[in-house]
């Protein structure tokens, strides 16, 4: 694609070229189209210290000491880095006139690697997995509700700030009724249209179980695409709702009334010369299959972290709730972890990893299973037995908290060698840093319960 000639013939006024940050959120400026040669040929500079934030926008790390507080010259006193353009990902946003969107890569200024860009950490493990490609297929469940007050009065400005207040779409519980789903049908019009003007490959849209919740499925992806199209999503749908006085969050589980938790079902196999990797003739899973699967089995408490990164996500890991707490895997089980879906001959076969939350970064979601999958690959450490009654089964549970999964990533050898040690520590950190605030904080909860006792 000639990216300035695009421009230039579709007229547009502006550009937004964004990144995806440790937290899997698009971050980046906005140029004029004149400015575009630029951008495509230098890059664009934005402060590294975007790279050094938690979830509520504050700066964990002492940028303006040695090394940036990472160990990092080039990124001391909150130098710039670049972003660089992928012509690739050029679209057209259809919600904002005159404007084009392109995600980039990062680097510093001497051209040289960002270490905690994650967009590169993933693009670094698909090159382990050598003559495989990693094919993933999304299914991801959100919330729209409308606004009913967006709660920008000066006194709600802050970090993060007072979220809006919002009325539902649907009550819920009608699970994939016509009738549930013809209510929110105006919503998933506006982000069907969108979405499909974007060129992601939707598959279905659906009225899920709790109130004024959606779940959206996209046809598989390679790796990279996949996780591409994954922080393209989330944005758009959170742009487009917003412009119609809606709110759509992928935070898992929202402190509302009677509404349920959200879940991501990562659906993934390997490809190896056009054929899928994990299908074989007379079983279930082929050998390749089986080892990738233990591999997710051995590590699925170190990849906790990656795959369910916010406090928040943990309350969705209850029995009997189709959601895992235990490291098992079923054939077509939804209330195991690991769902292997598929049967012998079938084309489609694939591992459903049923434990991440909508809010994860794709990037480092895909680059912890992969590195999970090879260590099962390289190791052979054999299959236990399926279970059949995941709530009932004898097994190792997941963690019940962000600090218990950080403390497992920190001890996960195969997980700290493939995506970097100094990266997991920069990640433990940042998470570490979430984890004190929340500490810090008196909850409803203690105060209800302590206050007038004591």
């Amino acid at each position: 694609m000639n990216l300035l000639k695009e421009i230039e013939s579709r007229g547009l006024k502006a550009v937004r070229f964004s990144f995806a940050d440790q937290h899997g959120v698009l971050r980046g400026k906005t140029l004029a189209a004149s400015e575009a040669k630029s951008a495509l040929d230098r890059g664009v500079t934005v402060t590294s210290t975007l790279l050094l934030k938690d979830t509520s926008h504050r700066t964990v790390f002492p940028a303006f000491t040695p090394g940036g507080g990472v160990g990092i010259p080039e990124l001391q006193g909150a130098a710039d880095i670049l972003m660089m353009p992928d012509a690739s990902t050029f679209r057209v946003l259809p919600w904002a006139a005159d404007t084009g969107w392109v995600l980039c890569d990062l680097r510093l200024q001497d051209g040289g690697a960002v270490p905690f860009d994650s967009r590169a950490v993933l693009r670094e493990a698909l090159e382990k997995l050598g003559d495989y490609e990693f094919i993933a297929g999304l299914e991801v469940e959100f919330h729209v509700f409308k606004i009913a007050n967006a709660r920008l009065q000066p006194e709600d400005a802050g970090q993060p700030g007072t979220p809006p207040d919002v009325e539902l779409l649907t009550t819920g519980y009608q699970y994939l009724t016509e009738q549930r789903y013809d209510l929110i049908d105006p919503v998933v019009q506006l982000l069907r249209d969108g979405l499909a003007e974007l060129q992601l490959p939707l598959r279905s849209f659906e009225v899920e179980f709790g109130p004024s919740q959606f779940e959206f499925t996209l046809a598989p992806l390679g790796g990279l695409a996949a996780a591409d199209a994954m922080v393209l999503l989330r944005s758009a749908v959170k742009q487009i709702a917003r412009r119609h006085g809606y709110h759509a969050t992928f935070m898992c589980r929202p402190k509302l009334p009677n509404v349920m938790s959200s879940g991501w079902h990562l659906h993934q196999s390997l490809a190896k010369g056009g054929r899928n990797a994990f299908t074989a003739e007379r079983e279930d899973l082929s050998e390749t299959g089986k080892n990738y699967l233990a591999g997710l089995l051995a590590h699925a408490r170190g990849a906790c972290a990656f795959s369910t990164p916010t406090i928040n996500g943990y309350k969705r890991y209850r029995p009997y709730s189709l959601a895992p707490d235990r490291i098992i895997w079923g054939k077509e089980n939804r209330g195991a972890l690991l769902r292997v879906i598929g049967g012998p001959g079938n084309p489609a076969t694939r591992i459903e990893n049923r434990i991440g939350e909508p809010a994860a970064n794709p990037y480092l979601y895909f680059a912890s299973q992969i590195y999970s999958g090879l260590d099962g690959m390289a190791t052979r450490p054999g299959l236990p037995p399926s279970a059949d009654t995941p709530y009932e089964a004898k097994a190792a549970l997941l963690p019940h908290t962000l600090a218990e999964a950080i403390a497992a990533l920190r001890l996960d050898k195969a997980l700290r060698e493939g995506i970097g040690e100094a990266f997991v520590d920069y990640y433990c950190k940042i998470k570490e840093a979430e984890i004190a605030r929340f500490n810090l904080e008196v909850s409803e909860w203690e105060h209800r319960e302590y206050f007038d006792l004591f």
